[in-house]
């Protein structure tokens, strides 16, 4: 193809004495002898060439300018199928494009940094501009406010913080473009007085004639050290009658430690050091021990409430009180530990819940949150939670205790269920699965529970942990089942492994029914069977006796104790005489 126009040409100077032009070069898909062959010359004479051009990633040619001022130049580029070109009009000190500055050097002191540098040619006036990074990674630019001035100050910086700056030039007077970056200076701060306080909290434990006061004390993101904290001190004094301050000093490598004093009201004070000065003092006010009890002695009158895991900690609410400034929360993030590590968190008087996370929590571990309420730097035990990041099946199974049997139930009783904090959850409650030995189980009242061998069992939920007793009932008789008793909490249970195997007894209502119905009948049968006659006399006689009459109820006429019956004491229907002995007889 035939070349295009130059792209991106321009020319400058960088010391008022050499023009450099430069320019980006055209894909013309020809090469060797066929490459494209440019010419930099005057614009009014053009067969005269001003300089060789050089070409890479960029070309670029350059001549001596003399007393020559102002330039029209024009750049030819041409191969055997064409030929372009491209013009430039310039004056010289319009073009400055400065050096980069070097040797560059700061002064500082803990909230400015001052910069130093050089550049080459000191004839032209240039101005400058710095650009300081912060450690948060934000830019900042900040321009020299005197022409020619070879620093500038920055203000406004934070104490023993790094920072890194660089600088850049460009000509005072018809400001062409900026010179390269200068190479990136990086320095500190020097170190100033720690601002802000610390963050400390407390653990007090009664002993005989007093109590030890376990304080603790972090850094905060409020809190700024301003420096390399060497030290921490401690002072501590009675409230009430002004005595001596007691006070002792710590390296910087620890964070806590254990004093003791009497039952008295004491004023807690800690700073940080520096080698500049102190911080602030963070103050605690621990108060009598009478005054005090609901906060230390009586902590276990307070029912422990139920907290459940989410999936970014554990989730805490509590009942906010208007008394108070301030909320803490603490706990241990190693609770079978000792020591367990203690950790707190402050909230604001208008926060009533939480998420505490911390990456030592673990599935499986019950942890102890104690809320307390702050005011005038003085705290009071409110509520007390406990709770798992997540809740796991519990580790043992009831132990059934007692089976009392019926022919169609059975009576499961087993021992109290052990609830303590090595519990890998709460206890929610119970499941009784039972199921017979042959078939499927269809139980009433239950629902039915499948097995990872696709066996079937019916599935019964007791949903109170304090239930200690259940009965299974619509039991067949004279039935092989197994049974189990299963505790469950938030996180399941365990897989079930062992069954208990029981056999239900006859019905024994049931043989009852059927001897009164079936055998008494049956025998009766028999013996009137064989006592035919005798039965029949007694119960059917052909004749029956006058003296098993109930209507013969009179007395005065009997012959040889057998009643006798007046004729004139019944009416009859018909009359018939009789001529047998015994009629006769009578």
């Amino acid at each position: 193809e035939p070349p295009d126009a130059p792209k991106d040409f321009s020319c400058q100077t960088q010391d008022m004495k050499r023009v450099t032009c430069t320019w980006t070069e055209g894909e013309t898909y020809l090469y060797g002898q066929n490459l494209p062959r440019y010419t930099l010359s005057k614009t009014s004479s053009q067969k005269t060439a001003l300089c060789k051009a050089i070409c890479s990633k960029q070309c670029s040619c350059s001549w001596v300018i003399g007393q020559q001022w102002i330039w029209n130049v024009t750049l030819t580029v041409e191969n055997p199928l064409g030929k372009k070109t491209a013009t430039d009009v310039f004056a010289v000190n319009h073009r400055m494009y400065p050096t980069a500055p070097f040797q560059v050097w700061e002064d500082c002191t803990d909230t400015e940094i001052t910069l130093h540098w050089n550049y080459e040619n000191n004839e032209i006036e240039l101005f400058c501009q710095t650009e300081v990074l912060q450690p948060d990674g934000k830019v900042e630019l900040h321009n020299s406010s005197v022409v020619d001035s070879k620093r500038v100050t920055v203000r406004g910086l934070q104490p023993y913080t790094e920072y890194t700056a660089r600088v850049r030039c460009g000509a005072a007077r018809h400001f062409w473009r900026w010179s390269e970056w200068s190479q990136p200076l990086t320095t500190r701060t020097e170190e100033g007085t720690p601002s802000g306080k610390l963050d400390i909290w407390r653990e007090i434990t009664p002993v005989l004639g007093g109590r030890n006061v376990t304080l603790f004390w972090k850094q905060t993101p409020s809190f700024q050290a301003n420096g390399k904290i060497i030290s921490y001190k401690v002072i501590w004094e009675k409230i009430e009658d002004g005595s001596k301050p007691e006070r002792i000093s710590f390296s910087s490598v620890y964070n806590s430690t254990r004093i003791f004093i009497d039952n008295h009201s004491y004023r807690i004070s800690i700073m940080a050091k520096n080698n500049v000065n102190f911080s602030l003092p963070s103050v605690l006010i621990i108060s009598r021990a009478t005054d005090n009890s609901r906060s230390i002695f009586s902590t276990k009158e307070l029912k422990e409430g139920q907290v459940n895991g989410t999936d970014d900690g554990i989730f805490i609410s509590w009942e906010p009180r208007s008394i108070y400034d301030s909320y803490i929360i603490d706990w241990c993030n190693f609770p079978r530990l000792q020591p367990c590590d203690l950790q707190w968190k402050r909230f604001g008087s208008n926060t009533s819940s939480a998420v505490i996370s911390s990456a030592a929590f673990v599935p499986g571990v019950r942890y102890k949150f104690c809320i307390y309420g702050s005011v005038a730097n003085r705290a009071s035990l409110l509520e007390k939670k406990i709770g798992y990041l997540r809740e796991l099946p519990p580790r043992l199974d009831p132990i059934v205790n007692k089976v009392d049997l019926t022919y169609n139930s059975v009576i499961l009783s087993w021992d109290s269920y052990l609830t303590n904090e090595s519990e890998p959850g709460f206890v929610r409650g119970y499941h009784v699965y039972v199921s017979p030995i042959e078939g499927n189980c269809n139980l009433k009242g239950s629902k039915k529970h499948i097995l990872s061998d696709e066996s079937e069992l019916c599935k019964y939920t007791i949903e109170n942990p304090e239930e200690k007793r259940y009965t299974v009932e619509h039991l067949m008789p004279n039935t092989k089942y197994k049974i189990v008793v299963k505790a469950f909490t938030g996180g399941g249970e365990t897989p079930i492994v062992n069954f208990r195997y029981i056999d239900t007894p006859y019905n024994s209502n049931m043989l009852y029914f059927i001897f009164v119905l079936v055998i008494v009948p049956t025998l009766v049968a028999a013996i009137c069977q064989w006592k035919m006659k005798w039965v029949k006399e007694c119960c059917c006689p052909v004749i029956p006796s006058p003296s098993k009459s109930t209507v013969l109820s009179f007395k005065e006429f009997k012959i040889d104790s057998e009643k006798v019956l007046k004729i004139n004491d019944c009416l009859t229907d018909v009359l018939a005489m009789d001529n047998d002995a015994e009629a006769l007889k009578l």
